[in-house]
C-alpha cells in the first residue's frame, strides 16, 4: 500500500509539475502576445498620427491653391476690365483722329476751292487786261 501511495503521490507530483510548466509556457506565450499587441497598437497610433499630419498638409496645400486660383481669377478679371478700358480709350482716340482728319480734309478742300477761285480771278483779270 505504501508503495502504491508513493507511486500515486509521485504521479500527482509529476502531474502538478506538468501543469505548472504548462502554466508557465502559457504565461510566457500570453506575455509575448500582449507585448506584440502593445507594439501593434503603438504602430497603429503612429500611423494614425502620420495620416492626420498628411491630411492637414493636403488641406493646407488645397487652401493655398484655392487662394492662388482666387487671386489669378481676380487678376484676370481686373486685367479684362483694364483691357476693355484701353480698347475704349483707343476707340475714342481713333474717333478723335478721324474727326481731325475730316476737318483737315475739309480745310484742304476749302483751301483748294479758294485757290481755284483765286486762279480763276487772276485769269479773268489777265484776260481783262
Amino acid at each position: 500500500e505504501l508503495e502504491h501511495e508513493e507511486h500515486v503521490d509521485h504521479e500527482e507530483e509529476e502531474d502538478e509539475e506538468e501543469e505548472e510548466e504548462e502554466e508557465e509556457e502559457f504565461l510566457e506565450i500570453f506575455e509575448k502576445l500582449e507585448g506584440e499587441l502593445d507594439e501593434l497598437e503603438h504602430e497603429e497610433h503612429e500611423e494614425h498620427d502620420d495620416e492626420e499630419e498628411e491630411d492637414e498638409k493636403i488641406h493646407e496645400i488645397l487652401e493655398d491653391l484655392e487662394e492662388e486660383l482666387d487671386e489669378f481669377e481676380h487678376k484676370e478679371h481686373v486685367g479684362h476690365e483694364e483691357e476693355e478700358e484701353e480698347e475704349e480709350e483707343i476707340h475714342e482716340i481713333f474717333e478723335e483722329l478721324e474727326e481731325e482728319l475730316d476737318e483737315l480734309e475739309h480745310e484742304e478742300h476749302e483751301e483748294y476751292e479758294e485757290e481755284e477761285e483765286e486762279e480763276e480771278e487772276e485769269e479773268e483779270e489777265e484776260e481783262d487786261e
